[in-house]
């Protein structure tokens, strides 16, 4: 049977309606794909706490947590992934990529125009609907 590890993610939108996009290095599993910054849930975090933690590790900054965006189960091959994405925003620091191998700010409607990881897509279909509904 597969693990399910759980994982969070910070969606962060500037003044400008652009989403801060995280390249994966070459050594990261899936490789070279494109993901919201985040990471695994500890033992004994709740999933805001651990976004706090992973965004001060990866990118060094710090984030304030709002609402959830989406809860998505992403089977890959060899792990279950339940990735929850919040809509956050940056409150100290800019953000740089220490484990990633690029960071940018992407204008929300050119999300599609990066290659993404699958669990990290119905977010994005979710963001995109939300700029039709704006």
């Amino acid at each position: 049977m597969k693990k399910t590890v759980q994982v969070t993610a910070a969606v962060c939108i500037n003044e400008q309606d652009e989403v801060l996009c995280a390249l994966r290095s070459p050594i990261m599993t899936l490789p070279n794909l494109w993901e919201f910054p985040g990471g695994k849930v500890e033992e004994g975090e709740t999933p805001e706490e651990s976004l706090i933690r992973e965004i001060k590790e990866e990118l060094g900054c710090t984030v304030e947590v709002h609402e959830l965006i989406e809860d998505v189960m992403h089977e890959y091959p060899n792990v279950i992934v339940n990735l929850l994405t919040y809509r956050s925003t940056i409150t100290e620091g800019m953000p740089l990529a220490s484990e990633h191998a690029e960071i940018k700010w992407v204008p929300r409607e050119q999300l599609r125009s990066l290659e993404w990881a699958p669990a990290d897509i119905p977010t994005i279909d979710r963001l995109l609907a939300e700029k039709i509904d704006a």
